[in-house]
Order: structure tokens, then sequence, then C-alpha cells
């Protein structure tokens, strides 16, 4: 990744391209967000069941969150630059063959390796070398785009270049705007899908002396799932087996790959008002 961005740089100032600019830009963030990441799954290891009890698997969204925000940052900077050379109207001096030269290997180069590192990263099943994949995707495609618009701006007409940087600069925010909504809904604890919650209420059902459910929640907090339920068991089972039941049904739910924790409550009936509540938690009204 260093390599690469030297070579950008060179390339940024023999060719005196914004579009080729924004590419490098992308670099240096690219440097930045990797060790975001990298800190990201380093500290997600690091456990310490006194200070984080439950683990530290939030990070991740976290680190995804700040990665992605930087990535927007630097699209609305690069649509800042293209706007003001386009208001500023004038026509840069054209790059001679020797310049052309050095802008086609370096940033056909750069592609090239940028689609072999998505290719490998796209079929990690870690989220965070995924979100790598997406990231050498976007380098993929900026490279594209913004060396076209610097021969086309050279060859014909010179605000191609700013227009081709602002294409870039729109697709970025944008792009990476959706990341951060993703990421920032699984930490709110957003609803597992149906087909999830019908997975959990079928193993719940056929769990032994289970005689009714009461509640299956599966809701985000963080990468996986909380599961949260409540069961019906006979009035007159021993307490003794009664734990034994909770505590099997709790194990058996959180071997699913997509759970993290699960919860179970043993009732003998289900004709009670709900144990939880967030109304009581919401803010007042008042200021």
């Amino acid at each position: 990744m260093p390599i690469l961005f030297c070579w950008r740089i060179f390339a940024t100032i023999k060719s005196g391209s914004i579009a080729i600019a924004a590419s490098t830009l992308d670099s240096l963030l690219d440097l930045m967000a990797g060790g975001i990441l990298w800190f990201t799954h380093v500290a997600m290891k690091n456990i310490n069941i006194y200070k984080y009890p439950i683990g530290k698997l939030r990070v991740q969204p976290v680190g995804i969150i700040i990665f992605a925000a930087i990535m927007a940052t630097l699209g609305f900077q690069v649509l800042i630059e293209a706007v003001e050379k386009l208001v500023k109207d004038e026509p840069p001096k054209k790059m001679n063959t020797v310049q052309l030269e050095w802008l086609y290997s370096i940033m056909i180069g750069a592609t090239v390796v940028k689609l072999a590192l998505w290719i490998y990263c796209k079929s990690s099943g870690n989220k965070i070398v995924r979100a790598y994949a997406k990231d050498h995707y976007f380098d993929v495609v900026t490279n594209v785009v913004g060396l076209v618009a610097a021969v086309l701006g050279d060859s014909f007409y010179w605000w191609i270049d700013p227009a081709g940087a602002i294409l870039l600069a729109v697709y970025t925010i944008t792009n990476w705007s959706e990341t951060v909504m993703e990421n920032a809904v699984s930490l709110v604890g957003q609803s597992a899908p149906p087909e999830i919650l019908q997975k959990l209420t079928y193993l719940v059902i056929r769990h032994p002396e289970v005689k009714r459910i009461d509640t299956v929640r599966a809701y985000t907090f963080g990468v996986l799932y909380f599961v949260e339920v409540d069961i019906e068991l006979p009035e007159e089972l021993p307490l003794k087996e009664a734990h034994a039941i909770g505590e099997s049904l709790q194990n058996k739910i959180e071997k699913l790959p997509e759970v993290e924790r699960a919860f179970v409550h043993l009732d003998y009936e289900c004709d009670h008002k709900p144990e939880h509540t967030v109304l009581n938690k919401l803010p007042s009204s008042q200021p």
C-alpha cells in the first residue's frame, strides 16, 4: 500500500489532474483506515472479562463506522476542490508524451493490483477483511474513472477532469454513508429478519419439556445477535430439572453461528404481562 501511494503521488505531480489527486488522497486514507481496522481486530482478540465482561465484538462495527466516515470525508473534500477548480475556470497546461506514459503505467498498474486484492478479500469470511474488499473495489472504480477523466480532460475539454472528480466524490459520499448507516443500525438493536426468528422458534419448540413459547426475540448488538427466549415449563417440574432444561437450550442457541449470546427465561405460565418494557426508559419530553 505505501508503494502504491508513493507512485500515485508521483502520478499526481506529473499530471496535475484533480481526478488523479482524488485517487491519491484515497490511498492516503487507505493507510489510515487500515490502521483503524487492524486496531479493532487486535482489540477484539485482547480479552479482559473483568473490564469487558461480554467481550469487545462491538469494536468491529465501530471501527468500520470510523473507516467509512473517513472515506466519506475524503469525498466531501474532493468535491469542494473540484467545484472550486470549475468556478475559477482556468484550463491547466497540457500533458506531454512522457507525462502521459507515466500516468498510464502507474494508474493501470495500481488498478491491476487493487483488482487482485479485491478478488482475494471478497472471498474472506471475516467482516473486517470484507470491508477491505469494498475499499479495493472502490479503488478500482476511482482509478479507472480518474484515469479516463484525466486523459479526456487533457485531450478534449479541461473541465472533464474536475467533473470526473465530482462524480468520484459523490460516489464516495453515497457509498460510505450507506456503510455508516448499516453498521450504526447494528449497534442500535435492530430486530433479526423473519427467517432467523423462525429458526429460533423451531429450535425452542422442539426442545424437551417446553410446553409453550411466550417470547422469542433476537436483535443486533454488534456483528451478531442477542437472543431472548421466554418459555413455559410444567409447573410441578423440580428446580434442578428446570435449570438443566434452560441451560441446555441456552447452549443450543449459542451454538448458532449468527448468535453471540442467548438469555432463557423459565416460567410456569404465559398469561402475564411482558417482563421488560422500554417505555419507562424513554427520555422525558420536558427539557
